[in-house]
This record gives structure tokens, sequence and C-alpha cells, in this order.
């Protein structure tokens, strides 16, 4: 099993960043063959150039790239873009799994452009020939600080009443990682953090001292944070057992059933 592992090559496109790097550590350690691709390595999904060349005898892809613009037309640009140049390649190559990382909400929220982008990704990657599974993950732990402070005026920080299920990139990277070494669902699953807390008490314990935090009501807020509360809310429904390392590991973390479409 291990020889048939380690011929078993996975490109994980987005490879160097926070989950990526994590998604190729969890596959080497468990003897796969994993590539980390990204403009460093000569991989440019936008243009095309290098996927040729990188996705050679690959069996599975998993994107977890992201746009380096959040604005409206260059999201949608970048994910319109990058994923149909990915499954073009893939398809030549012979690629038989897609795996792509996708946010909790996606189709949602049409007042925000980037998860309108995130749309039209999952649906190429849905009317693509390849077989594929979509991980969809609540906010990260490790984006609290981000958060905070693009609700930052001065030394207030003001964040809308909204309940949100964050979960750990270590935890989102394994998911990803399982999904990859499985077989394709050809469809959606879930995933959240061990439990629902309010984004302003969830965040004052991080804030630097002198510091504070506001509630106040959603429609004061800007755009932006309107965008963040669809991300933050996690999708009710019947969810299962999921076990984290890390943060609160008195808990489980919940794992949504897989939607099949």
């Amino acid at each position: 099993m291990t020889s048939e592992k380690s011929k078993m090559k996975i490109v994980v496109i987005g490879g160097t960043g926070l989950i990526g790097s994590k998604v190729v550590k969890n596959l080497r350690e468990r003897g796969y063959e994993a590539v980390a691709a990204s403009p460093n390595s000569g991989v440019n999904t936008l243009t095309g150039e290098g996927l040729a060349e990188v996705l050679e005898r690959a069996s599975v892809v998993v994107d977890v790239s992201n746009s380096p613009s959040f604005e409206d037309a260059p999201v949608m640009e970048f994910f319109k873009t990058s994923t149909g140049n990915m499954l073009s390649y893939e398809a030549a190559a012979g690629v038989g799994h897609h795996v792509a990382l996708s946010i909790v909400g996606t189709d949602r929220l049409p007042d925000s452009g980037y998860l309108r982008a995130k749309v039209v990704q999952e649906k190429l990657i849905q009317e693509s020939s390849i077989p594929y599974s979509i991980v969809r993950a609540t906010q990260f732990f490790e984006f609290f600080g981000r958060i905070a402070d693009s609700a930052t005026e001065g030394n207030t920080v003001r964040l809308p009443s909204v309940s949100f299920q964050p979960m750990a990139a270590d935890d989102v990277a394994r998911v990803v990682s399982e999904v990859a070494m499985a077989s394709p669902l050809n469809g959606t699953v879930e995933v959240g953090g061990p439990g629902v807390q309010r984004q302003g008490p969830g965040l004052r314990g991080r804030l630097p001292p002198g510091d504070s935090y506001e509630e106040c009501q959603r429609q004061r807020f800007a755009r932006l944070l309107r965008d963040l509360n669809g991300l933050f809310r996690c999708l009710g429904g019947s969810l299962g057992r999921y076990r984290s390392r890390r943060q609160h590991q008195q808990h489980g973390a919940q794992r949504c059933h897989a939607a099949q479409r």
C-alpha cells in the first residue's frame, strides 16, 4: 500500500499558503507524492504557465488557491480563469479527482462579490468532466486578527451581532487531505469548528490592550462587514462529530454530512 501511495501524485495548487502547506505536509506524511504548486514554483493558474508540466502523472489536484484581490471584478476574473485553466489542463493530463476548498454559505450571500466568484468556481467544477469534491469550511481561527483589523476605527472595533463557528486551519487542512486521499464525492462536504460563538466576545480576547469592541446593528456596517457576516454563518442541518487536535480538544469539531449533488 505504501508503494502505491508513493506512486500517486497529488498536486496542491496554492501549496505554499496557510492551508496548502499543511495539506502538502499531511499528504507526504501519509506516503503520497505531494507537489506544492504556486507562482513562486513557476505555476500560474491565471496564465496557464507551468500547469502542463506540474500535472504530468498527477492523479489528484487540490485547489486551495485564493485571489490576490478581493475587489468584485478581479476576484471574479481570478476564480473563473484559474479554475477554467486548471480543469482544462487536468482533463488533458488525465487527472481523476479535483478537490476544491470553498466557504460555508457561499450560495447564500449574493451581495458579496467574493462569494459570487466562489459560486462560479463551484459551478465550473460541477459542470466539468472531472470527478470532484468540494470542501466548504467556516472561517479560520487564524484569521481573527485580520477580521478585527478590518472592523477597527481608532481603538474601537465594531462588530456585527452574529454567531459564527470558527475552525482551526490544521483541521481544515486535515479534512481537505482526507478528501483528497478518498474517492471523489461528486458533491460537497461542509465542515465547521467545535462550537458556535458570538463574534464580539470571540474576538475580544484577541484584541491588543486598550482596544474595545462595540456591537452594532447590522445595517450600520459597510459592505465588507456584511460580507463577513455571510462568511461566519454556519449552515444548519444534521451535524456529525469531527475530532479536533488543537483548539478545544475537549470538544468535537462539527462536520456536516456530505451533500451529494
